[in-house]
């Protein structure tokens, strides 16, 4: 086949496992609330929610493995938790987030019915296909995606041509931080690893390419779907800043998304959208469901007992999760983001340097650094006091919930230069 048609066909698959529904209510509403700030918050949001998750499928490309692979030098038992955490982390709320971007995007305009009776529904067709793998949807997947696309490109396509009242000002203070923050909602750094991983096996199963064949093609398909979600993102804050003044100060962000389609494409237009997103959020959900249910299968030895209870309590606490709003959903998942990111990005941009620069030591020293950093972040949402706040202020770029960064690059920095002048403590 093709090197070029292979390199966008398996570009626009990436795409569509990073294409979750729920990503497509952040962007709107993070330009409504940046206002003329709009670029400097996708700048933010793009490093976020593009570029690394985007160097996570190049790390793939590199390592050719699992997730797993990806903190196996921290330490074979850091990799297994720091799995189980993600895994955990994207049962409890993406995938119920899923359930509630449907109720409030394609139910509740047309339907007077409670969030639960959705929920329990949802996740009960849910468990169903995670049990038989339908490749129903396989073919959802591969037609639903391009559509949504055509749609949302009409919309942000109109929608800057539209004349609009005037900008209201920005409600952001940092607005590159608040768009870098933002962008740890979307999911994609964690998505990143868990898809790459996806990619590899369906790759390995179809081809008889060699390794560096291999490399070379997730490489290239990864910056066509990098692309693909920039434009998408890019337009969606645009046109939500365009129109910042012809929305409430207290409109929700699944309803940001239908008004702007309303008001480009009509009504008709707009509850489509609404229902593709819905089948969009439902194969987000399954895939969800089933990659953790594979995971702890395998770490089981492959036992169906384990898949099947998994997929169990997956879908029930999707149910418990997935009746509440979007809104509640993006704030109660912002501590468990503070407390895994900071790890998944260092473990994503560590596994995409060159070897020489990334030795077990320095691996070791440098997650340490970011989960010890990260941990005011974590606690300051979840039991706010003075002490912790001057802990916080203390450290640089703390009171912008990045402490993190600069600590973990000071160490980098310090492990590589004691690796070069005393090369034994490479280990």
């Amino acid at each position: 086949m093709n090197k070029t048609k292979d390199i966008l066909i398996t570009g626009f698959a990436l795409f569509s496992m990073f294409f979750g529904a729920g990503n497509l209510i952040l962007p709107p509403f993070l330009g409504f609330n940046a206002g003329p700030d709009w670029f400097l918050v996708t700048i933010g949001f793009v490093i976020t929610a593009v570029v690394i998750p985007i160097l996570g499928i190049i790390a793939h490309a590199k390592l050719q493995g699992t997730m797993y692979d990806f903190g196996k030098k921290v330490s074979p038992i850091f990799s297994i938790i720091f799995c189980i955490l993600v895994y955990a982390i994207c049962i409890i709320l993406p995938a119920p987030r899923t359930a509630s971007v449907t109720h409030e995007m394609a139910i509740a305009p047309f339907f007077n019915s409670s969030g639960l009776l959705t929920s329990s529904i949802y996740f009960l067709l849910v468990f169903i296909f995670v049990m038989n793998r339908s490749k129903v949807l396989d073919l959802l997947g591969k037609y639903l995606t391009p559509i949504i696309i055509a749609i949302l490109l009409a919309i942000i396509g109109i929608a800057v041509f539209l004349p609009a009242d005037t900008m209201q000002a920005s409600q952001f203070k940092t607005p590159l931080v608040d768009g870098i923050l933002e962008g740890y909602q979307t999911f994609d750094a964690l998505a990143a690893m868990v898809v790459g991983a996806v990619l590899i096996i369906s790759i390995n199963l179809n081809s008889s390419q060699s390794f560096v064949e291999k490399r070379q093609l997730i490489f290239k398909a990864g910056l066509v779907a990098g692309f693909g979600l920039f434009v998408i993102y890019t337009g969606l804050i645009l046109i939500g800043s365009l129109h910042n003044s012809e929305f409430p100060l207290n409109v929700t962000r699944p309803e940001l998304l239908l008004g702007l389609g309303n008001k480009t494409l009509g009504s008709a237009g707009a509850s489509l959208l609404s229902i593709l997103i819905a089948l969009a959020c439902f194969t987000t959900a399954v895939g969800i469901v089933t990659g953790t249910a594979d995971y702890f299968k395998g770490l089981f030895n492959n036992s169906q007992q384990a898949y099947t209870l998994t997929a169990i309590i997956g879908s029930l606490l999707g149910v418990a999760m997935g009746q509440f709003d979007v809104g509640f959903i993006i704030d109660i998942a912002i501590p468990a983001l503070m407390f895994i990111y900071p790890i998944t990005i260092i473990l994503i941009l560590l596994n995409t340097i060159p070897d020489q620069w990334a030795s077990s030591l320095v691996f070791r020293g440098v997650v340490i650094t970011a989960f010890i950093f990260s941990i005011p972040d974590f606690l300051k949402i979840l039991m706010p006091s003075e002490n912790l706040n001057a802990i916080i202020d203390f450290i640089p770029l703390g009171q912008f919930n990045l402490g993190w960064l600069l600590p973990s690059l000071a160490m980098f920095v310090l492990l590589n230069a004691v690796k070069h002048f005393n090369p034994s403590t490479a280990s």
